[in-house]
């Protein structure tokens, strides 16, 4: 097979947030990293804004990943109040940049609860590459954009600030699928029952060995010119033994 560039993340924060399927008040978070977040940190590090749909779309369906969870963390759920009434708050920014006032109903106006679930202190590893190579940005200007990023950057919710770089390093590999043993195991790193759990894309990758993984739907693409979650995509969830992976940084 042949070899691509591929670039290391390093996920780590007190708190971090991957986003789920949202149900009235509840956000959930997902077990890893979605797609639509990956391209949005590093359209963030780079500059793009979110009127620059289509460039967000291309890094998208450029976007190849794959995920090892090097410390679980624990869950928690944040309670939340706000009270939608006061003044300052009736009107907002979108983030397509336009205003947007609240009327009628106590539901627009009233205190609004909600329940937002994190990830502490938990350690991941994004390995990711993208297709074509040669197209701009590429792995080597995305490396430079999380050295020195174009604005803070934050995984997940915006209160979720990384507590260490985010860029673990460059490499090559000839898929994501055994990236994902070459790099480093985090410093903090922690096997679960001398495993590590990792999730890598169907398409263009390895099958786990049998009887060791499970094909897992998710939807975690999105419409940028829209700003909705869409699409339907398949990816490997198995694990890794912990002697199969490199020795930590």
């Amino acid at each position: 097979m042949t070899e691509r560039d591929v670039l290391w993340i390093r996920l780590e924060a007190p708190l971090m947030s991957f986003g789920g399927v949202r149900v009235d008040e509840r956000g959930v978070t997902a077990a890893f990293p979605g797609q639509s977040l990956v391209v949005g940190l590093l359209a963030n590090a780079i500059g793009y804004d979110h009127r620059e749909h289509e460039k967000l779309q291309r890094l998208q369906d450029r976007l190849r990943y794959a995920v090892r969870r090097d410390r679980r963390g624990r869950l928690v759920t944040d309670f939340q109040t706000a009270d939608l009434g006061q003044d300052f708050l009736r009107q907002a920014w979108t983030t397509r940049g336009e205003p947007e006032g609240r009327a009628g109903g106590s539901a627009k106006t009233g205190t609004h609860i909600r329940y937002r679930d994190y990830w502490a202190d938990a350690v991941y590893t994004v390995v990711v590459t993208l297709d074509p190579a040669d197209e701009e940005p590429t792995v080597a200007d995305c490396a430079s954009a999380l050295r020195s990023p174009e604005r803070p950057l934050f995984i997940g919710r915006k209160p979720c600030l990384p507590s260490a770089p985010l860029l673990a390093g460059q490499g090559t590999a000839t898929s994501l699928a055994e990236a994902l043993k070459t790099v480093p195991k985090a410093s903090r790193g922690q096997a679960e029952d001398g495993h590590f759990a990792v999730w890598w894309p169907q398409e263009n990758e390895p099958e786990p060995a049998a009887d060791q993984g499970r094909l897992v739907p998710v939807t975690d693409e999105r419409d940028w010119q829209n700003q909705i979650h869409v699409g339907r995509r398949f990816v490997w969830e198995t694990v890794l033994k912990a002697e199969e992976v490199a020795d930590g940084d």
